[in-house]
């Protein structure tokens, strides 16, 4: 099922329920505000590759987990 303009759908993000418009990746993370920023993806439990983070789409009740690096020890 494509995701039609205007429609949201359920998905879980760091563990905590979410409802996006985006339809990739790519597109969450720009809604999320993290843009260009880095951070490892994943999504239900595969590592996204930055380059891929335009390929697949999301789909409802999709797991997605997005780690930033930190300093410090």
């Amino acid at each position: 099922m494509q995701l039609q303009v205007g429609q949201r759908i359920g998905i879980v993000v760091n563990g905590e329920a979410a409802e996006t418009g985006a339809a990739t990746l790519a597109e969450l993370l720009a809604e999320l505000g993290y843009g260009e920023a880095a951070v490892a993806t994943a999504r239900n439990g595969e590592f996204g590759a930055r380059a891929a983070r335009p390929g697949p789409r999301l789909a409802a009740g999709d797991k997605v987990e997005i780690v930033a690096p930190r300093q410090g020890g």
